[in-house]
């Protein structure tokens, strides 16, 4: 690429990244949330209601296979009331699959096949119409897109609750609540008012099947990683009461006001949405508490940054990781993220700012961009980067259901939960590295930079060599390619301009 147009290509992504920006700011400052896109340095909490709950359990389900059947038997011991808020859902999903397929014991050579065959397991449509004989179940749905330019469609939804409710008494709520091009993209279980779980997992096999082991070995159809967390304790209340307020929103029911459950642990933890302005009567000014959170975590950090997560191309959070990079904390600082190798959208978004953060870096090494691959049995397959998921200097961490783009951080609803608690982050993240770097979490205890120089930095580039060199993979973790050319590469950033409003 000639230096005039490296140059162009440049000035055309900083334009629009100003321009995003600049509207993004007037936009929050308009409606009182100015602080969320600069925030005062005191802390890591974002400010007002609801407030970090001290007293709860809390327990980070990585991937499907641990995190379907854990929501299964919570659904199955229901003893109150179930209430699920989902993006999609397909209701001949299986949360449970009685499979004795060697892959979910993570074995790299089986293959984990989307239909088994059999013993269909605990089927999603099943599971719920025999709860809702007993008690009540709630189910509120994202009413798909308007027009067909993205799915799920608006008939795609009413297929899914046509399925849902044949022969159930499940009560089934479509919310059509979104700014024009987006969506309600929160995945969210509440079982009896005391249990929750909220994460990046969709029950649904749309798109990709989101049931997948660990190992993620290759199988029919996409690989997929996915993250969800189970909570108990007094913030289930405030989970709990926003659900309540969506599905008053809808059907104009006001359910009794939740009680916050007693104490069920010692870990501190806080519910933080998105909600954009002016979709919903009881919240006119909206919430980004979760653009809040990102930026006191990302701009407090001194050793380490790790993101999970399907996109990275807002510009508000590239321009801190930039920040970070161009004058780096400390020589052991490092930002590793985990991204997919082909998202289903906003690639080349995503691409063009990973460029701005090599070049930030300038080979200095404090910055890796990777991604995971299946392999085994002479094939080899993306593995999709589903979870939303950050950790900053194992102090820090939020899993929820938002990306880190303009549609998740302003104008879908989204919904995350946010733990300063120094032994879950930094259990998470050695949970987290063992999967991706194939390796026992014994030998990952050193500090995150050396283990970063020493594993993750190799393994994924022997494997880009490999991968073009046409060889086969010897392992999951794959170095992303940072490219540069942005041009080409700014269709979301433009989209979120022109219908922001």
């Amino acid at each position: 690429m000639h230096h005039w147009l490296i140059e162009a290509d440049r000035l055309a992504g900083r334009t629009v990244d100003r321009a995003v920006v600049g509207h993004h700011t007037r936009r929050l400052r308009a409606i009182g949330w100015g602080r969320a896109l600069a925030p005062p340095d005191e802390g890591l909490w974002p400010e007002g209601d609801p407030p970090p709950r001290p007293g709860n359990s809390v327990r980070v389900l990585v991937d499907g296979s641990r995190a379907m059947p854990a929501i299964a038997q919570a659904i199955r011991e229901a003893r109150q009331s179930v209430t699920i808020a989902g993006w999609s859902i397909t209701p001949s999903f299986r949360l449970v699959r009685d499979d004795p397929d060697a892959a979910l014991r993570g074995n790299p050579d089986a293959t984990l096949h989307g239909d088994a065959g059999g013993d269909q397991g605990v089927v999603l449509h099943d599971l719920l119409a025999d709860t809702a004989e007993r008690i009540p179940v709630r189910v509120v749905l994202w009413a798909g897109a308007p027009l067909p330019l993205f799915r799920p469609w608006r008939r795609d939804v009413r297929t899914a609750v046509r399925e849902l409710g044949h022969g159930s008494a499940i009560r089934c709520a479509i919310d059509r609540h979104e700014r024009p091009l987006h969506s309600h993209h929160e995945k969210i279980v509440l079982v009896d008012e005391e249990i929750a779980f909220v994460g990046g997992i969709d029950i649904t096999d749309f798109r990709g099947d989101r049931f997948d082991a660990p190992a993620h070995p290759p199988r029919e159809g996409v690989g997929w990683h996915d993250v969800a967390i189970e909570l108990r304790g007094p913030v289930v209340g405030d989970v709990a009461a926003y659900l309540r307020m969506r599905w008053a929103q809808v059907t104009h029911e006001w359910l009794p006001r939740p009680v916050a459950p007693p104490p069920a642990g010692d870990i501190t933890a806080q519910f933080v949405a998105t909600i954009p302005e002016r979709i919903y009567s009881t919240v006119p000014r909206g919430s980004f508490r979760i653009l809040e959170a990102y930026v006191r975590a990302l701009r407090s950090a001194q050793h380490l940054i790790y993101l999970e997560n399907q996109f990275l191309w807002a510009p508000e959070i590239v321009a801190i990781l930039k920040d970070k990079l161009a004058q780096p904390p400390g020589d052991d600082f490092r930002m590793v993220v985990l991204l997919p190798a082909r998202p289903n959208s906003g690639g080349d978004d995503t691409l063009g700012q990973l460029a701005v953060l090599a070049e930030a870096d300038a080979g200095r090494g404090h910055f890796l961009a990777c991604s995971l691959y299946s392999h085994g049995a002479g094939v080899s397959h993306p593995v999709y980067i589903h979870a939303k998921v950050g950790i900053v200097d194992d102090a820090w961490l939020t899993v929820g259901s938002c990306n880190l783009n303009d549609h998740s951080l302003f104008n879908d609803t989204e919904a995350n939960i946010v733990v300063c608690d120094a032994q879950l982050a930094r259990d998470t993240r050695l949970a987290l590295w063992a999967e991706h770097l194939e390796m026992d979490e014994s030998a990952l205890s050193g500090d995150a930079h050396l283990i970063v120089d020493r594993y993750w930095r190799p393994i994924a580039a022997e494997q880009e060599a490999r991968r073009k060199a046409g060889q086969a993979p010897t392992h999951r973790l794959v170095r992303l390619p940072h490219v540069s050319k942005r041009s080409e590469r700014l269709l979301g950033p433009l989209q979120g301009f022109v219908v922001d409003g």
